[in-house]
């Protein structure tokens, strides 16, 4: 996986500032693209994939095939692309650089509100001389179905694991919320330390 370099990444953004200035295009993280190359990595390795889903206070673990592992991921390989041109316009970018964190987080907001992502985050690590690394993406989404409204919180942790809450609410009737988990390279000691990590990442917009 090529790594962004820190130092490279801020003269990008000057650069696709001054020329915002002029054309009012603009240069989105490419996230998907990001998610697919990681997905074509899963696809050609020999990791043992698990799959967790919860339910309540129920939780059905399993392995499941690598040739399966795309189809699990199509919660994100089916999200509208914000690094397309035409989605310059329907959502903002803001990027701030969290000190006590030592992270650099990239988010994008909705003009509207019935756009399908409410929320996308990229949040990457500085290398401080050596490589930057990608941490993760958090994106929520809503959507229109029917009768109901379905809700997912997305997070992604680059080259370990994905995590999909479901969220179906319906007039009158209690939430149902199904968590599915795909774990592919992750240590069970980082497991909490990651995603607190990614959750803390989330709030980090309101640090200005």
């Amino acid at each position: 996986m090529k790594k962004i370099n820190f130092g490279i990444l801020i003269f990008l953004l000057v650069i696709t500032s001054c020329r915002n200035k002029k054309d009012k295009s603009k240069d989105y993280f490419p996230v998907l693209s990001f998610i697919k190359s990681q997905v074509a990595h899963v696809d050609t390795s020999l990791y043992p994939i698990i799959k967790i889903i919860r339910i309540d206070s129920t939780t059905d673990t399993s392995y499941i095939r690598r040739e399966d592992f795309r189809k699990e991921a199509r919660d994100f390989l089916d999200l509208p692309d914000l690094a397309e041109k035409k989605y310059s316009k329907l959502y903002t970018e803001d990027r701030i650089y969290d000190e006590s964190m030592n992270r650099v987080i990239i988010t994008y907001l909705p003009a509207k509100d019935d756009l399908d992502i409410q929320r996308q985050e990229v949040v990457i690590a500085p290398g401080n001389g050596e490589e930057d690394k990608v941490k993760s993406f958090i994106i929520n989404t809503r959507k229109a179905a029917g009768d109901s409204t379905i809700i997912k919180k997305l997070l992604w942790l680059v080259n370990e694991s994905f995590q999909v809450v479901t969220t179906v609410q319906k007039n009158n009737q209690p939430d149902f919320i199904i968590t599915t988990e795909v774990i592919w390279n992750r240590s069970p000691d980082k497991e909490e330390e990651l995603k607190a990590e990614a959750i803390d990442s989330s709030h980090l917009h309101h640090k200005k």
